[in-house]
């Protein structure tokens, strides 16, 4: 059918053949939203939940985790064993050690730790902070240590280690230390000729 009247007159029309007044919306329009509002809810407020709120409950138990680690491993070091003292590093770890280059790789972090270990007659650390990423991959733990060398000699300092989740296990990915004593006083050599008096 062909309106030929005005616009607004030919909805009016069409609106009042159909049942609908001025003030009213069609039956299926309160239907649809009464299950398109939870059917969207149902999707969009999970994803919410996952998404924007901070760690997860399971990442608390990773604090843990990454504490134990720690812990057994200083136990290791203490005990002298070499190789499960390394085999707490990652693959490509960086180890950063006070007055001396930095040391990459498995190789070269076996070596340095067979000097420490032969050197010390006790060593041991304590976790004192972890802050863990809300991804719950990765740690940065910071703590004190203790050692004792052959000569009798302490030192007492502070490390940060950054730990990474790989295929399940917790491995330190960056170690770095320095101790908190004041450096020795460095002594000049009397120059040759020089008399003393």
């Amino acid at each position: 059918m062909f309106c030929t009247k005005p616009l607004l007159v030919c909805i009016s029309e069409i609106r009042a053949q159909k049942g609908l007044t001025s003030g009213s919306r069609p039956a299926f329009d309160d239907g649809m939203k009464t299950r398109l509002i939870p059917g969207v809810a149902l999707v969009v407020l999970p994803i919410l939940f996952i998404c924007n709120f901070p760690r997860t409950f399971a990442a608390a138990f990773d604090d843990d985790a990454v504490r134990q680690a720690d812990i057994a491993w200083s136990s290791a070091a203490g005990s002298k064993n070499l190789d499960k003292t390394v085999s707490f590093y990652s693959e490509d770890a960086l180890v950063l050690p006070p007055n001396e280059p930095a040391v990459t790789g498995k190789d070269a972090i076996r070596k340095l730790w067979g000097g420490f270990l032969d050197s010390l007659t006790n060593i041991r650390w304590k976790p004192t902070r972890i802050e863990m990423a809300n991804s719950g991959e990765m740690a940065v733990l910071t703590g004190i240590y203790e050692t004792t060398m052959k000569d009798g000699s302490k030192d007492h300092g502070k490390y940060c280690e950054i730990w990474k989740q790989r295929d399940g296990t917790w491995k330190c990915a960056i170690d770095m230390f320095s101790s908190d004593l004041p450096p020795a006083p460095v002594t000049s050599p009397v120059p040759a000729g020089a008399e003393k008096k």
